[in-house]
């Protein structure tokens, strides 16, 4: 059964109308496509989840800054749905796919703040990125008034933005997060990996594995937390990165820094290994 593809605010609408009216409870998994494993471990977990999964594919510019690759990014809407086709035979998924002028007409003005979580880490290095991403999100938790909406883990401090958006405005919707996606060699699923050379992916393998062994560290009982980031920040030199945005461990809820580190922690990395900037992170519990 070929999947449905809105492409309209209006059949959006109808849609979900209907499926509120018979009963049918509703996931949604935000994407914007070039959708990869990661993307599909959420879908999956949506299957499992509601009755009917909508899986949002938008490149939402609010989201980027100047400079960054919002035109370049990847657009592969055919071959999306595909893979998304041979997850759900039975025909529960359907994609959202508006242009820019659905989401954003003309007299669309209004616009959304970010949490005070959003201005550390990321935010200081990409300044109005989570106010796109709570506009756009909003938006499509509004659109598709779903019961559960689903994240990845790796993207760890926008989840943490986004759940604090929704308590705040009164959504009624409850945010899902599921694990990160990793290739077999331990690299993060990521859309922007594709932009990797082959030299430059041994080179983005450094994240995961100095994440290994921080964790390592913290566990093995080393909680100096400039030795620590010292030692996380070393480690992604020596392999060759281009420049560290940040490389630190902190609060899993507030993402405060403490030192001496206390558990549970989440160590965060976001780095440049040639023009492509890639994030990663690794909650960090007391085994006992």
């Amino acid at each position: 059964m070929a999947i449905s593809i809105l492409r309209t605010i209006e059949e959006l609408t109808d849609h979900v109308v209907r499926q509120k009216a018979s009963g049918r409870s509703i996931g949604v998994v935000p994407t914007m496509g070039a959708l990869h494993e990661g993307h599909l471990s959420l879908v999956r977990a949506s299957l499992n989840s509601v009755d009917e999964t909508i899986v949002t594919i938008f490149v939402n510019p609010t989201q980027f800054a100047a400079g960054e690759d919002l035109g370049s990014y990847p657009r592969t809407l055919d071959s999306d749905v595909e893979r998304l086709d041979s997850l759900d035979p039975s025909g529960s998924i359907v994609v959202f796919a508006p242009a820019e002028d659905q989401m954003y007409p003309a007299d669309c003005t209004t616009r959304v703040t970010a949490p005070l979580i959003a201005k550390k880490l990321e935010g200081e290095f990409r300044p109005t990125h989570f106010d796109g991403v709570v506009l756009v999100v909003l938006k499509l938790l509004n659109l598709t008034r779903a019961d559960l909406a689903f994240f990845g883990q790796k993207d760890f401090q926008q989840v943490a933005v986004i759940k604090q958006m929704v308590n705040d405005l009164n959504v009624p919707c409850k945010i899902i997060v599921c694990p990160i996606a990793r290739d077999p060699d331990g690299l993060a699923m990521s859309s922007r990996n594709v932009y990797l050379s082959a030299s430059e992916r041994e080179i983005a393998l450094s994240i995961s594995k100095t994440l290994d062994h921080v964790e390592k560290l913290i566990l093995g009982g080393l909680r100096d937390g400039f030795e620590v980031i010292t030692e996380m920040r070393q480690a992604l030199i020596d392999a060759g990165v281009d420049s560290i945005d940040y490389a630190v461990i902190a609060n899993p809820v507030s993402l405060e820094t403490s030192d001496p580190i206390t558990l549970p922690a989440v160590a965060l990395i976001a780095v440049h290994v040639g023009d492509t900037r890639l994030i990663d992170n690794r909650i960090i519990k007391d085994e006992l």
